[in-house]
């Protein structure tokens, strides 16, 4: 975690707040869109259609693209890297006024780096690497050199990075422009994105509703085409949630594949729970792009921790072979509401007619005690360093910041013993999972050790619903579950939501606590029109099967269902 150059003489922390709202609109001076005045003074609650009716054609072209067809273009020299940055930073100028999404821009850097690889471009006729020119937007906890990491706490304002991130210097080295930086929630621990520093990140499809957390930066970002491609980080939800609320795709993979040095959280070096970085992008060849790029740099040769397996590009799925669907329509614990039961619905029942593909149901395994034992783990220290940096500037708990630390039952400062007991819950569990999937299997040789009809993918929610109201985003489970398990999971968007077909079960009588209090959540009218997100979950390491069985049902199903922009 990078440390403060000097000691600082105490400040109010509204004064050091509004420092950092002056500093993040210095950044966008100029590549700024003026608001017409009735934007000004009666924003609307969707804003997703404001930027094609602000910008210039040129901006809008590029900043459409997918980041596939952005570096097809830049490697022929179709486009220039100087032309594709000043766009998406005239996009991401504009998304920040609509979404409350960006903690700065970094348009000397960025524009330094496009003109370099443009230069180079033109002298040798060939791209530097695989992402030449391609613009990527950073998560503001993964550092980089000389910018504050301060991961959404006022008294960590003052903190520099001393050097980039190695996932960074893995980019870079690759040909990626990096253009902007975007917001996270105070202590990192939402699935909202607020902080005191710069308040509360919206939902461009609704400004009423959460872009997740706790990379909603990321997610509206994307979602307004403000970046295509961007760098999060996961360790109950945090690329899969804001991805899923916003349209886009959000990519979890198996931890100690994606290199972690380099970035900044509260007690950096506990690892009883593993964050993990990933992408979110525009389209799930972006995800792909991304993995690939790290990982052909075997970043495991200078950060010991990754596991040393290479990316394989070559897996594909094709007709000729069976795939073995789990459904998992309900943990248990809490019933999703109507618009994500509809989307997987439809999406079963197009499943169900490839003759390769067998459906079956996926019985959850206990997540009740899953969610014990990880909220057990999240904070061993009962959350004492993340108080000491909210306190410690006077600056107020944020709602969502409160409930998870003060207001759980399960973080408590641990004794060595009790970690341990929890560890090895933690460890017991996995296997107790572990056997539960392989149980699936039907058919085979268990003398050759051929598992015939295993279930290949978990397909599930995201979430107990869509995106929420905010400071309701108070139920981790669809998510956190697989954390736990250290499983990769891939989101996609499916639908949207349709006030008139997505109506509250009256029938349905929920069970107290929390599956009524999410049940009391849901207003077909509130929600209308909000992106609807599935998610995908595969075995650990099996992360590039995962990616490889979305892209054969995306082709095969035609998803997403609806337009997304």
């Amino acid at each position: 975690m990078p440390q403060s150059p000097t000691p600082r003489p105490k400040r109010p922390w509204q004064e050091v707040a509004r420092e950092a709202q002056e500093y993040r609109d210095a950044t966008m001076k100029d590549y700024e869109t003026s608001l017409p005045e009735p934007l000004k003074s009666n924003m609307p609650n969707s804003v997703m259609n404001i930027p094609g009716s602000l910008l210039g054609g040129d901006d809008l072209r590029i900043t459409e693209l997918l980041p596939e067809e952005l570096v097809s273009l830049l490697a022929s020299g179709q486009l220039s890297s100087v032309a594709v940055t000043e766009s998406f930073l005239r996009r991401a100028a504009l998304a920040q006024k609509l979404a409350n999404c960006v903690t700065e821009l970094l348009p000397e850097r960025a524009l330094t780096r496009a003109k370099f690889l443009d230069d180079h471009y033109a002298r040798y006729k060939k791209p530097i690497g695989p992402l030449h020119g391609l613009p990527i937007s950073v998560k503001e906890h993964i550092g980089m050199d000389g910018l504050r990491v301060h991961c959404g706490y006022v008294s960590w304002w003052y903190k520099i990075g001393k050097e980039d991130a190695h996932v960074l210097e893995i980019l870079w080295n690759a040909g990626a422009v990096f253009h902007a930086r975007t917001t996270e929630p105070q202590s990192m621990m939402h699935l909202e994105t607020d902080s005191n520093l710069y308040g509360v990140t919206v939902n461009p499809y609704n400004r009423d509703v959460t872009s997740g957390g706790s990379s909603g930066g990321e997610g509206a970002l994307i979602a307004l085409r403000g970046s295509c491609l961007g760098i999060g980080s996961d360790v109950g939800g945090s690329i899969r949630n804001p991805a899923a609320n916003n349209g886009i795709y959000g990519f979890k993979p198996t931890a100690f594949r994606i290199p972690t040095d380099g970035w900044g959280y509260a007690m950096a070096g506990a690892d009883t729970i593993d964050s993990v970085p990933g992408p979110l992008s525009t389209s799930l060849s972006g995800i792909k792009l991304f993995m690939k790029a790290v990982l052909d740099a075997r970043p495991w040769l200078t950060e010991p921790a990754i596991v040393p397996i290479s990316w394989d590009s070559n897996l594909a799925l094709t007709d000729r072979q069976p795939l073995k669907v789990a459904v998992m329509w309900h943990d248990g614990v809490v019933k999703p509401h109507p618009p994500v039961t509809r989307a997987l619905s439809s999406v079963v029942e197009k499943l169900r007619s490839l003759s390769n593909v067998t459906i079956v149901d996926w019985k959850p395994h206990l997540h009740d005690e899953a969610w014990a034992i990880i909220s057990n783990l999240y904070y061993p220290d009962g959350g004492e360093e993340d108080a000491a940096a909210i306190d410690s500037s006077g600056e107020p708990w944020r709602p969502l910041t409160k409930w998870i630390i003060k207001e759980n039952p399960c973080v408590k400062e641990l004794t060595r013993g009790e970690l341990n007991y929890w560890l090895e819950e933690r460890e017991a569990y996995r296997k107790e999972y572990a056997n539960a999937w392989t149980a699936t299997a039907t058919g085979g040789n268990s003398a050759t050790g051929d598992l015939g009809g295993m279930v290949d993918i978990i397909l599930c929610p995201v979430g107990p619903g869509v995106a929420p109201e905010h400071g309701t985003a108070k139920y981790w489970c669809y998510t956190s579950q697989w954390n736990l398990l250290n499983y990769p999971a891939v989101v996609f968007p499916v639908s949207k939501v349709d006030a008139g077909v997505d109506v509250k079960d009256g029938a349905y009588e929920p069970k107290r606590g929390v599956d009524r209090d999410n049940w009391d959540l849901y207003d077909p009218h509130k929600f209308d029109g909000l992106p609807i997100s599935l998610q995908l979950v595969g075995r650990r390491y099996e992360d590039e099967k995962v990616l490889a069985i979305l892209e054969y049902i995306k082709e095969k199903i035609g998803l997403p269902f609806a337009k997304f922009p």
